[in-house]
């Protein structure tokens, strides 16, 4: 049996804001509201697993491929970071699942910097080189394993 739900999903939501507005719980999609409330966590998770894995891949092409560094890896760096800390300030729930979607989005990011850099996958090390904290530091940027500013 087909619902609303399942035929027009931007009417359907609307149809279960305005039931909840007016405070007609019995009339609410229960089991489809709850499915819809889990995705949208889920989709935070996913969100903060795609930034992760962008961020660390440009932090890896930072790190292996220093003579192509560019204004934009720079600012794609810094521009991540600033989305992770919106996005953690946003829903800090979701700072007791960075530990693991850092390491999650750290299979993605090797993906990335070798389509990006075409150097070979066993260039990137199997476990992250840079800790959580580095990842996520404003201050951190790695030149041949030391750390130093942009721009020194």
């Amino acid at each position: 049996m087909s619902t609303l739900h399942d035929t027009d999903f931007f009417g359907w939501t609307r149809q279960q804001a305005d039931l909840l507005r007016t405070r007609r719980f019995d009339q609410i999609d229960v089991p489809s509201l709850i499915d819809e409330i889990e995705d949208m966590g889920k989709g935070q998770i996913r969100e903060l697993e795609s930034q992760l894995g962008i961020l660390l891949a440009h932090l890896l092409k930072w790190r292996y491929q220093p003579e192509q560094r560019s204004v934009s890896w720079e600012t794609t760096i810094r521009e991540q970071r600033r989305r992770l800390t919106r996005l953690l300030a946003d829903s800090p729930s979701l700072k007791s699942r960075l530990a693991k979607a850092h390491d999650d989005a750290y299979g993605d990011a090797c993906l990335i910097a070798r389509r990006e850099t075409a150097l070979p996958e066993k260039t990137f090390p199997e476990i992250s080189p840079f800790s959580l904290g580095q990842t996520l530091d404003p201050d951190y940027w790695l030149a041949d394993d030391t750390e130093m500013a942009v721009g020194t």
